[in-house]
């Protein structure tokens, strides 16, 4: 008779479960149970799998359940699952059998409540200004006409169409769209990477390099526009060389990007009313400009008319005050005409006054001649004398000019060539010398690793019909003809199943002492 073990408890009636079946029975109680929940708690440890997965904790003040959300579904979440985020959750409760635990199947995810969300973007607005990300010494001034403008947004939007409109309304301009995702999981990737592409185009290039960059999206919620609140894309803008103007929603939206951008639009169509100016304005304006620079230019040209016309009245008349200065050159020239005559005769008489003191031509040539003479003997004298003076300096230079010092040199010179000589013959039979110490150290240092000096202590060398050496009996097949090389001659044999069978004795070679007494000596 069966008696249970403990009294009151069903003991061998109860039916009997494998683990697996009972790990099946539990997840289709849990499956039918709670086929579908929404399950409000804060992000732990989130982790995302090589594979794609996510994985993370949802928890709250007392219980913790583990969560996966599998690749196909958290590439479409709207919110990426961080540390510390307050989130609600929706999907599948099942049980994963390899551990023994249930999880939530995340199919959605979003923040719990607006507020949650805003807390973070302020955090993370705060940590970015406290890098000086926002600071307002980093905004640049945008260019006053852009030739080319690229805008970052999506390809398929009514966006890009307002922008191309906006610009073909206020002044055409050349425009490079790079298409992004602007919204959903990679989106704020795909905007740092274009903004970073447009400041990476070389100038000069196939693509020409943009002077303005518009990043730009239409209105939605605070969760679509969570792309332009990454910190990838704010650090973008804040890095981006050329000038950036943020477009993003609508006028009361805000996003971390228009804190990091050098301008902020409200509109996307703003955005491009702030890229170029209106050319029809432009243009009245140039016009308007050349109007006012032609009515300029004529008062200016009139003013100093009626300037040149008062002085020209306060001068007098002209002809008046040029004929006092004429009738005063008619009194110099007169007056210097009388000078001149006057002073012509006073040299006429002076003239007459020195012929009439003078010699007669003859005394004056004999005269001239004396002094001539003199002056050429006294001359001749001059010479003779710097001659002789030259002579004897010459003399002096010519007894202190011998071949003596080159004697000596060259003297020296044998000496030295006959010393390096005999050193050259000296240092070259030591060179000899040393080498044929060195050579027969070699040779003594070759001959002692030659194997034949181990073939003198008993061992022999075994080569197979190619001559190749063979170092192990499994080597050795039976019927193998081999060669047995002792240190005085060589034997052919056969292997057979109990050892080897000598075929014939190869002569004997001359061992390597007489080979090296039949060479000589090199040296």
């Amino acid at each position: 008779m069966d008696r249970d073990p403990v009294p009151g408890r069903p003991g061998s009636n109860l039916a009997e479960f494998t683990v697996t079946e009972l790990s099946r029975a539990l997840k289709r109680t849990v499956e039918e149970s709670f086929g579908y929940v929404r399950v409000r708690g804060e992000v732990s440890q989130p982790k995302r799998h090589g594979s794609g997965h996510v994985y993370l904790r949802l928890k709250d003040e007392t219980s913790v359940i583990e969560s996966v959300c599998w690749r196909g579904t958290a590439a479409k979440l709207a919110v990426r699952p961080e540390e510390g985020m307050e989130v609600i959750c929706t999907g599948r409760l099942t049980t994963y059998p390899g551990r023994s635990q249930y999880q939530l199947v995340i199919e959605n995810m979003e923040l719990a409540g607006e507020g949650a969300l805003l807390k973070l973007l302020e955090e993370r607005k705060r940590r970015l200004a406290a890098e000086g990300l926002f600071d307002a010494s980093r905004k640049r001034p945008l260019p006053f006409l852009p030739g080319v403008i690229g805008v970052v947004t999506s390809p398929t939007g009514a966006v890009i169409r307002d922008i191309l409109h906006r610009l073909a309304d206020r002044f055409p301009r050349h425009v490079l769209l790079w298409p992004v995702a602007v919204q959903g999981e990679g989106a704020a990737g795909q905007v740092a990477a274009a903004i970073k592409g447009f400041n990476g185009i070389a100038p000069g290039g196939p693509v020409p390099r943009p002077d303005l960059i518009i990043v730009a999206r239409g209105g939605g919620s605070l969760e679509d526009l969570m792309a332009f609140n990454e910190e990838i894309v704010v650090r973008a803008a804040a890095d981006s060389a050329i000038p950036l103007i943020s477009a993003v929603g609508h006028e009361t939206d805000t996003t971390l990007i228009d804190f990091a951008s050098d301008r902020r639009a409200p509109t996307p169509t703003a955005a491009a009313e702030m890229a170029v100016p209106v050319r029809a304005e432009l243009i009245a304006l140039v016009l308007e400009f050349q109007r006012r620079l032609h009515g300029g230019t004529g008062r200016m040209i009139l003013e100093r008319r009626n300037l040149v016309e008062g002085l020209a009245r306060g001068l007098g008349d002209p002809q008046a005050l040029l004929e006092g200065c004429v009738q005063r050159l008619d009194d110099r020239w007169e007056r210097l005409g009388i000078a001149v005559a006057g002073t012509i005769e006073r040299r006429r008489t002076r003239v007459a006054e020195l012929g009439a003191k003078l010699r007669h031509p003859r005394e004056v040539m004999t005269a001239a001649r004396g002094r001539l003479q003199s002056e050429a003997r006294a001359l001749g004298a001059g010479l003779r004398h710097v001659v002789a003076a030259e002579e004897s300096r010459l003399g002096r230079i010519a007894s202190r000019l011998t071949l003596l010092p080159i004697r000596i040199r060259v003297g020296d010179g044998d000496r030295r060539l006959a010393e390096l000589g005999e050193r050259m013959d000296a240092g070259y039979a030591r060179l000899v010398a040393e080498r044929a110490s060195r050579l027969k150290a070699g040779a003594a240092l070759l001959e002692s690793y030659s194997y034949r000096g181990i073939l003198e202590r008993g061992f022999a060398l075994v080569t197979d019909g190619a001559e190749q050496r063979v170092t192990s009996a499994g080597d050795a097949k039976a019927g193998m003809p081999v060669t047995l090389e002792f240190h005085d001659g060589k034997v052919d044999a056969v292997v057979g199943s109990g050892g080897l069978a000598r075929r014939a004795e190869t002569p004997k070679q001359p061992r390597k002492t007489e080979a090296k007494a039949k060479q000589g000596l090199l040296f």
